[in-house]
């Protein structure tokens, strides 16, 4: 470990009881000061990422950027532009070195349908891992009550998996919360969200949820997998 990042595992551990007290805005404030241009907010575009977005624009210039697995779903792009016109931003679009079909001719055809966690491994945790090393810091829209595997997430963190600090603002944010705010601030958000989508990945690997289903049952479902990597601690 470098010696930047013993100082920034410090300054965690020295902060990360009272950033627990803190409200969103106050940690993206936080964030935004201590670390400028060297941190990001993750955004898949979902209801989270939109309210983290139309927060930061309210606090000062950031950066955001997605991870675009070529499989998301037409009304997300739609989105990711409709985002950059209203915030006057760029999204930073981070993709997989493979492109699908070099994907198809080396893994065989619909890795996702196969093999799920070697298809996320190539299409979001390498690109993520190369993004986050040129970072000091991240933004996510993880919030405790999504799954059991996000139950202990914390507001200030740090990432040992990806050797960064890592910002969950809405970590004790309620899903009803979040659409309070959405509404409130006329925030756009993805259409498929009106659709039973309340988790929204790739085309191959999302469906809608059925009545009484866990808000995760729509991702990756007939598979025992809830997550795609990005926020399992190793």
């Amino acid at each position: 470990m470098s010696n930047a990042a013993v100082l920034l595992t410090q300054q965690v551990a020295e902060l990360q009881a009272h950033a627990e007290r803190w409200d969103a805005p106050q940690l993206l404030r936080w964030g935004l000061s201590q670390f400028g241009s060297s941190l990001a907010v993750a955004s898949s575009f979902g209801a989270e990422d939109v309210v983290l977005i139309d927060m930061a624009s309210r606090i000062a210039k950031f950066r955001v950027f997605t991870l675009d697995t070529d499989f998301l779903f037409p009304e997300t792009y739609a989105l990711i532009n409709e985002i950059e016109s209203r915030y006057a931003l760029e999204v930073e679009r981070t993709r997989s070195e493979l492109t699908p079909e070099a994907q198809a001719a080396q893994y065989g055809p619909a890795l996702w349908a196969s093999r799920p966690d070697a298809c996320c491994q190539l299409r979001k945790v390498e690109p993520l891992k190369k993004k986050l090393a040129d970072l000091s810091a991240w933004v996510t829209g993880v919030r405790r009550d999504q799954a059991p595997t996000r139950a202990h997430t914390r507001k200030l963190e740090w990432d040992a998996k990806f050797g960064l600090v890592k910002l969950n603002p809405l970590a004790d944010w309620s899903w009803s919360q979040v659409w309070d705010y959405i509404r409130a601030h006329n925030v756009p958000y993805n259409p498929l969200h009106d659709r039973d989508y309340p988790s929204i990945g790739c085309t191959y690997c999302t469906r809608p949820v059925k009545p009484g289903e866990d808000p995760r049952a729509g991702r990756w479902s007939g598979f025992a997998k809830t997550e795609c990597g990005l926020h399992i601690k190793d």
